[in-house]
């Protein structure tokens, strides 16, 4: 099942010659001292790969009867505690608690929705919502229809249910009339028809909402985005427009929002811990390089100006490298 979850762009690989037993020790031996060793822990984590890491859970539940977040969390604290407990959590869990995170207490944080929405494939949606429904005894849909009204609503819904395909195979028809059906119900009529717009964009593969976008081009004389921009607004137009990014180039959507997460005044550690994480064994090389290329210098280095001690260190193990 981990497949899913592992691409071959990552920063992070299988460990070689790796022993749960002996990684469970040396974790427990180290948040047992005086002092707590974090070297020691962040060399372990960061150096396993996620599959190896549950491996590890394991044996340390069986060892020593705790739960290793548990002693993470009673060891550590701040954003360096949240981002080792994000470490061992199996990336299916710690997308539904992001989720629960991100429409928890006053105020949704839709970014993170969106986010999170956009970039996760059909069968990776499926397993968050299993998890979620499994953390929490409640469905993600429920949580996400009483948080989210409107057409934005009917968006997250229809992604979060995994239902886009994901075949790679094109049907240049299809995308002809598909194009049309968008023509139709933005530019070419007064009032926009927006559950058209849903469908299309939340249903199909993003291979074909390549073709798709470049038909409507045709037809229109303009860029999705534009047509976008100019018919919807609020956090429909935003995740519509994260869609299109997508399908363009994930990394680079993924590349910008850390860029957001890095900049100004304060960081945003929820957002940059979730996509170093979540994105550390998909596609994170990747991410690097449309960093580089976009903003001129690297995501290392943005990493290194913007955080400090243990947190910075754990996180540029997760980067991998400076470009």
């Amino acid at each position: 099942m981990a497949s899913m979850w592992v691409g071959h762009r990552g920063t992070v690989r299988d460990y070689p010659g790796f022993s749960a037993s002996v990684d469970a020790e040396a974790i427990r031996k180290a948040i047992r001292g005086i002092g707590t060793d974090e070297k020691m822990l962040i060399s372990i984590l960061t150096e396993r790969s996620n599959a190896q890491r549950q491996l590890i859970v394991k044996e340390y539940q069986a060892a020593y009867g705790k739960k290793l977040k548990d002693d993470l969390k009673g060891d550590l604290s701040g954003h360096f505690e949240h981002l080792m407990v994000a470490l061992v959590t199996p990336p299916a869990v710690f997308d539904a608690k992001q989720l629960k995170k991100s429409m928890k207490g006053t105020g949704t944080n839709e970014d993170a929705l969106i986010e999170i929405l956009t970039t996760r494939t059909s069968r990776q949606m499926k397993e968050i919502s299993q998890a979620y429904y499994t953390v929490y005894k409640k469905s993600l849909g429920d949580d996400i229809s009483s948080e989210t009204s409107g057409d934005f609503r009917k968006a997250l819904l229809t992604l979060a249910d995994g239902r886009r395909d994901e075949s790679l195979k094109v049907d240049e028809h299809l995308a002809k009339k598909d194009a049309q059906i968008l023509y139709n119900a933005g530019e070419n009529r007064w009032g926009t028809d927006e559950d058209k717009f849903t469908e299309i964009l939340c249903l199909r593969s993003f291979p074909q909402l390549k073709l798709t976008f470049d038909e409507y081009r045709t037809i229109s004389q303009k860029d999705i985005a534009d047509s976008i921009k100019g018919e919807l607004s609020g956090h429909f137009e935003d995740l519509l427009l994260a869609i299109v990014h997508c399908v363009r180039n994930t990394p680079a959507f993924l590349a910008e929002r850390l860029h957001r997460a890095l900049q100004g005044a304060g960081t945003d550690e929820f957002t940059l811990n979730r996509i170093m994480v979540s994105r550390s064994e998909i596609d994170l090389l990747d991410i690097r390089t449309e960093f580089k290329k976009h903003y001129g210098y690297s995501l290392y280095s943005a990493i290194k100006s913007d955080t400090s001690g243990d947190y910075e260190i754990t996180l540029l193990k997760i980067c991998g490298g400076d470009d």
